[in-house]
Parts: C-alpha cells; structure tokens; sequence
C-alpha cells in the first residue's frame, strides 16, 4: 500500500490541513541515510515528479536542519537543486494519527542521478567532460557565496544530475550551510574527510568560502582522476593518514593520466594549505582552463533567477519557521514511516580521542566534530 501522510499545523499556525495523497502520489523509494528517508512523488495537479525529503520530527530537528531549509530556501540558480516547501507530515493507515510525526521537505528531482554514480561508471572522465561540470559547479558555488551562503559539504554526492542529453549539474544538500548574515564565522570541522581543506581541521575560524573552493578542487581532481587526491593509494580507509596528506597537501597526478599544463596550474593553485594564498572563486572564473568552452549560459556574471515568477516558493520565513519550531516536538509514536524507525547515521566524533579501529570507515563517509 502507498504511503499517505497528512500536512498538519501547530498551534496559532493560520494554514490549513491537507493530506498529501490529495496533492501527490507516491512513486517510489529514493534515499536514506542521516536525515531520514526521501521519496520521490508525483504532483496530481502539474504532473511533475519531486523529491520529498522526511526527518522524523523531535530531537533530528535540529540547527543544520533549519539552516538546510532556511538558506536552501533562498538560493534560486540554474545548478542548485529548487527548494519547493517544507510542512510538517503525519503517516496513517484507516486512521488519522492527530499527532504529527515527521518533517517533510518537498524540492525538485534530478533523475539523473548522483555525478559520482557516472563516475564510477565511467571509471574517470576526459579533461573536457570534467571541465564541463566543473564550470557548472563553480557556477552555482559562485552563486551562493555571492548570496552569502557557504556550503562546507561540497562532494560529489552532494552534486546531482538533471537527466538531460547534457545534463546540468544540481548542487544538493544544504545542511552544513552558513549564511555570513544569519550565522557565526564557521570554526566547526563538518564534511567529508576526503574532501575538506586544511583550515576547516584546526578547529579555528575559518572562511568557508574559501574552504568551500578546495573542495571543488578535490571535486574536479577525482573527475579527472577517478580516485581521491590525499587518500593513501595502499591504505584508502586510513582515515589518520588522509588527514595528514591533507595537511601537507601530498598530492599527485598519475603518470598514466593525460591532463594538460593548464589544468595542473588551475589545480596547483586550488590546492594551496594557506587559505589566504589559494585561488578565488572569481580567479577560477577567470582562468584559461575554465574559460575554455564555457557554456553562453555560465557567462552571466549576474546569474540570479533563472526560474519564472511563480516558480518561487511561496511559504514565508516566519511560515517555515513555525513550522519547524513545531517539529521540533517529538512524536507520540517511535514508529516512523511505515512504521520502522530511521537509524541516524551520523559520525559525531573528535579525531584525537578515536582508536585506529574506528578510523576505518570509508572515506566519502561525513564527519563532525567541535
């Protein structure tokens, strides 16, 4: 049997109560992982398929959620995925369970899939398959840092692709956002390990635009490469030594990939440990490599809202955030959708206090850690 759930309000909230199954049919199963499980749904009225995004409501609900929500919700931009709504969700069966039991976040699907999942099938890509994402990614970086926002969980799971001939990549997942208006200089070491700069595990502030720009470094390397730049060849999963390479920037290209004078420059610079010395993001825009067969569309320096009027979400902040003020009250029942409970997958960890047995975990795995 499909899933139902119902839209509920809390207290004082002037929204009305609607069930989704009058708004969308459930498709399938899409993902599961920290935050939840998502779905992906159809709309009854317009037809379209999007993602639906559940995190079971109570103690998950948390600040990287509303900073998820708050600064997805503003950024408008050809390579970042659309944000539609967010309500509060409740399952039931023959019976309307009254007590809300989920948040729901409600953005556009990308078919195509993760651009890592092409890359591991491809095995790596040719210099110009991996500039033509690379550009699409510096694009919608660019624009972020240009509305405040640093992402500071860039990765290739993070970048989705739209399905189309030639697809156009879609930044995702906006958990570890910070906004320079809304929020604090960034000092917390969150991400990816293979993928985070050398300042971000210092445990000092750090500019998370400027972190966020290594990043796209290690993501266009692994295009190019098939394989992660400061990762120990021999020993993968050595999480200790990944961090080392990191911090010393031990790096290399191997000899039996052809990559040309100018991309090593552009990456040479991007790989740089004194964040201050690296590369700019409007440096990169500007770089030979990149500027090489750059799409008409990447050239508009104020790329803002490519998306029609009534494209854009329509729930206020003050809507959204009483919303997730009311999430935040755990559910009556354990039970989550379908009625099994959602293991968090979160590594919350310090990395002088581990032992070398629970530092083999994979690589592309997330880390935090104050």
């Amino acid at each position: 049997m499909d899933p139902r759930v119902a839209l509920t309000i809390g207290p004082g909230m002037d929204m009305p109560i609607m069930h989704d199954s009058d708004r969308y049919d459930f498709v399938r199963d899409i993902g599961s992982g920290n935050f939840g499980v998502a779905r992906l749904m159809t709309d009854k009225q317009t037809k379209e398929l999007v993602a639906v995004k559940y995190i079971e409501r109570g103690e998950k609900i948390d600040e990287n959620v509303q900073r998820e929500i708050i600064n997805h919700r503003s950024l408008r931009h050809p390579n970042i995925v659309k944000f539609k709504e967010v309500g509060s969700f409740l399952p039931f069966s023959d019976v309307v369970i009254l007590t809300p039991t989920h948040l729901a976040i409600v953005m556009e699907y990308a078919s195509g899939g993760e651009l890592f999942e092409r890359i591991c099938k491809a095995g790596r890509f040719s210099e110009d398959e991996a500039r033509f994402f690379f550009q699409q990614l510096i694009s919608g970086v660019s624009y972020c840092h240009a509305m405040q926002i640093c992402h500071r969980d860039l990765k290739l799971e993070n970048t989705l692709l739209d399905g189309s001939p030639a697809p156009r990549l879609k930044i995702c997942d906006f958990g570890y956002s910070k906004s320079s208006v809304l929020h604090s200089q960034p000092k917390s070491t969150v991400g990816t390990p293979a993928y985070i700069a050398p300042e971000v595990l210092t445990k000092r502030e750090y500019d998370g635009k400027i972190a966020d720009v290594w990043s796209c470094g290690v993501t266009l390397y692994v295009m190019l490469v098939g394989a992660y730049p400061f990762e120990d060849p021999d020993e993968p999963k050595d999480f200790r030594k990944t961090i080392q390479r990191i911090m010393s920037v031990q790096y290399s290209i191997p000899d039996n990939v052809s990559v040309s004078e100018e991309c090593r420059d552009l990456i040479s610079r991007i790989f740089v440990a004194d964040p201050t010395a690296r590369i700019t993001m409007s440096e990169i825009k500007s770089h030979k490599w990149f500027l090489k067969n750059l799409p008409s569309d990447l050239m508009d320096e104020n790329m803002t809202d490519r998306y029609d009027e009534h494209e854009q979400p329509v729930q206020s902040v003050d809507t959204i955030m009483q919303i997730i003020t009311e999430a935040t009250i755990p559910p009556a029942s354990s039970h989550g959708i379908d009625g099994y409970m959602t293991d968090s997958l979160d590594m919350d960890f310090d990395m002088d206090d581990l032992s070398d047995s629970e530092l083999d975990i994979e690589s592309s795995g997330e880390m935090i850690y104050a």
